[in-house]
């Protein structure tokens, strides 16, 4: 059976993970801080600090940000309900939004109206490693915090105010501050841990005098930094070959019936996985994939909309139809030509 998901780890990853445990220095400490200067260097962004958890990261960024107790923060529907869970455990007060149902994506629209009735922050998850409109949601007037943990190394093509092109801007640099989740299925993965990232020099300051009082409980160990470290350095490489079969994926799948996320398909998203919204019920294309012994997963499960459905069922209608219908077909650079060209042709016969 091909799985779903699975984290590539090759040698150089269990290299730097034995190296730690050889050493007996596995709390945070020397690999911690060479995994935020490897993402300082990878993203341009001003500092950045490695915690245990996205949910920690977030708590950094509230604190830096000085909201108060109480306040109300925008999430998507299909946002990981971690995000609302941290929220709540944080006394501040969620307003989930509906998504668009041709990409997943909260509308600018919606985020304005949710700013308009009371939000304080925005904090953004770029579903499916799709990019939003991001200098559009940015200009709202409100905090953004951005969560790239699946979108990450993806960029926006940016023009001054003359509209002459400049240099395309990674994900990451427009909020605030950027959590970069590195949980199991995050497109970089420690194993578990989230980079807290400050884009601007300004927001830098505010947020390292707070990490810089963090007690070592909060912060990433040294054994999970040294994966996190190698699988940054290797992004590129898995970011290539994630691409080389998504558009395998993709072209089997424009003669199927079922359909795809709109996203960019060059630097403008990340491969991070292949959703599929599918026209039939997914019972019956699970069980057709199983039977080919390929596992497929709901693209959504996890998702705030999964974790309050009975709550949320009017409100976000879009959200909850994407949650039924979209599937999460295998894809990751550990499969072999033959697992992706088999998928592939699965992909183009599904019922």
């Amino acid at each position: 059976m091909i799985q779903t998901y699975s984290t590539t780890i090759r040698r150089k990853e269990m290299d730097a993970v034995l190296t730690c445990m050889v050493d007996e220095k596995i709390g945070p400490g020397e690999l911690n801080a060479r995994l935020t200067a490897q993402v300082k260097e990878f993203f341009k962004c001003d500092g950045s600090t490695a915690f245990r958890s996205p949910s920690i990261a977030l708590k950094y960024a509230l604190m830096a940000l000085d909201v108060p107790a109480g306040s109300k923060v925008a999430v998507s529907a299909l946002a990981p309900a971690w995000q609302y869970q941290s929220l709540v455990s944080m006394n501040m007060v969620p307003v989930v939004l509906d998504v668009r149902e041709e990409n997943g994506l909260v509308s600018v629209e919606d985020w304005q109206k949710a700013v308009n009735d009371g939000a304080k922050v925005i904090l953004l998850h770029e579903t499916e490693g799709i990019l939003p409109e991001i200098e559009e949601i940015c200009k709202i007037g409100v905090p953004v915090i951005e969560d790239i943990s699946m979108s990450a190394g993806s960029s926006v093509a940016c023009t001054d105010e003359n509209g002459n092109e400049l240099p395309r801007k990674k994900a990451g640099l427009f909020g605030v501050f950027t959590i970069l989740g590195l949980e199991e299925r995050d497109v970089i993965t420690a194993g578990g841990g989230a980079v807290l990232m400050a884009p601007g020099r300004r927001d830098w300051i505010v947020l390292k005098k707070l990490c810089d009082e963090a007690p070592l409980t909060d912060l990433l160990p040294d054994i999970n930094a040294a994966l996190a470290w190698v699988q940054l350095k290797e992004f590129n490489r898995n970011e290539t070959a994630r691409k080389e079969i998504f558009n395998l994926y993709h072209h089997s799948c424009m003669i199927g019936r079922h359909k795809m996320l709109v996203r960019d398909m060059d630097e403008g998203s990340t491969m991070s996985c292949f959703p599929l919204v599918l026209s039939s019920p997914f019972k019956d294309v699970k069980q057709y994939a199983a039977k080919k012994d390929i596992e497929i997963r709901q693209a959504f499960e996890g998702s705030i909309i999964d974790l309050k459905m009975e709550e949320l069922s009017e409100s976000c209608i879009r959200a909850k139809s994407l949650l039924l219908r979209t599937a999460h077909f295998p894809l990751y650079p550990r499969l072999t030509h033959n697992e992706s060209a088999k998928i592939s042709k699965v992909l183009g016969t599904l019922p």
